[in-house]
């Protein structure tokens, strides 16, 4: 893709970035976020819960490793559009398969490069996530402003059904293993029904790797499709949109959670878990992207280093008598974590499974199978 041609980004509020295009040619809207990941970009252009949005990522140098096939963490690119400072004109490692420049062409991207994204970043946290256009050419500064400003917002969007897989499936593929690959799951002492909200490859994983069988639904899937396949667990996957136009996952939710199922969400799913059990979700306004956030565990003070992307959250004053908060978020007191008291349930808010990120958090993995193996002995 030629790195002359220019490119713009207008938000709704009127303001311009103008830079050069480093993807596909033509247009694109969504939800303009901001990432302070240092690594893992295709891993974030490939998640389901970035679906309708525009991604910036504050680090300036986005490239400089290409792109390789093992490293998606979904069979598509699910971002909208990709905002960087700046290219490296070649990329640098040995996995390295393809440029990014070139990735992003390939899958129909639209992506802008040479623009001040420390002031962009700075308005979305002044005045929130906003909704934007990037557009190619020799293009009209008053066109972009319109096409921004006619995107409706994520709130009251369910997507969860949009990115879900359509039919049921069996994931069986490991963690990643330097040399060899993905590894191959050994015998399953667990059997997970995971319902598909927007799920990370990197999730269903650890999962596996930790002696789980894993089934996948797709998320309007019911309670009795999950509890027919007789689960020791069930997984309530990440996800984009809005939480509270998905009905279908909350009352599914509330069945098998009722019914003693152990239960474990992560993003979306921690928030339909909330929804399900009387509490409350809220838009935030400029959401948790990136890597670096730290939260408290509740139970023992302990702090850890997370990986984050969520656009909403559940309202702590919400919470009903049989919800405690677990997890708590050091950057601005958002909850982060919560668990029933009356049943074999919890969620986190963040990503523990990283991808990119720490996976200081993995412990919660851990904490899913004990429930389970709890629940098989009694």
């Amino acid at each position: 893709m030629p790195q002359h041609t220019p490119a713009m980004l207008v938000l709704a509020d009127g303001t311009v970035f103008r830079g050069i295009s480093i993807g596909a040619q033509g247009h694109t809207v969504g939800e303009v976020v901001f990432n302070t990941s240092i690594t893992g970009y295709q891993e974030i252009l490939t998640d389901p819960s970035y679906t309708k949005q525009i991604v910036t990522l504050t680090y300036p140098h986005i490239g400089n490793v290409g792109v390789n096939a093992e490293d998606v963490e979904s069979g598509q690119v699910y971002a909208s559009g990709l905002i960087i400072r700046d290219l490296p004109l070649t990329d640098s490692c040995w996995r390295s398969q393809q440029t990014l420049s070139d990735y992003l062409a390939a899958n129909n991207v639209v992506a802008i490069a040479d623009i001040d994204t420390r002031k962009l970043t700075r308005i979305l946290r002044e005045k929130g996530a906003q909704a934007g256009c990037i557009i190619t050419g020799e293009a009209d500064e008053a066109k972009a402003i319109e096409l921004a400003r006619a995107f409706p917002g994520l709130a009251g969007m369910d997507l969860a059904k949009v990115v879900s897989c359509t039919q049921a499936y069996t994931f069986d593929e490991g963690e990643w293993v330097l040399g060899s690959g993905y590894a191959k799951p050994e015998a399953s002492r667990y059997h997970v029904v995971a319902f598909d909200y927007g799920v990370k490859r990197n999730i269903l994983r650890m999962l596996t790797a930790r002696g789980c069988k894993v089934t996948v639904l797709p998320a309007q899937a019911s309670a009795e499709d999950a509890l027919a396949l007789n689960p020791d667990g069930i997984f309530l996957s990440n996800g984009p949109g809005d939480p509270e136009p998905c009905d279908y996952a909350i009352e599914a939710i509330r069945t098998v959670v009722d019914r003693g199922v152990p239960t474990f969400g992560i993003c979306l799913g921690h928030q339909l878990l909330a929804l399900a059990s009387g509490a409350r979700t809220l838009k935030m306004k400029f959401g948790h992207h990136g890597a670096n956030h730290p939260v408290q565990d509740a139970d023992d003070q302990r702090v850890f280093i997370t990986s984050q992307n969520h656009g909403f959250a559940v309202d702590a004053s919400s919470l009903p008598a049989n919800l405690r908060a677990t997890h708590v978020s050091l950057f601005d007191g958002s909850l982060q974590g919560i668990a029933r008291t009356d049943k074999p349930a919890f969620s986190f808010q963040g990503h523990p499974e990283a991808s990119p990120g720490p996976v200081e958090m993995s412990y919660l993995f851990d904490r899913f199978i004990n429930m389970m193996e709890k629940q098989k002995t009694n």
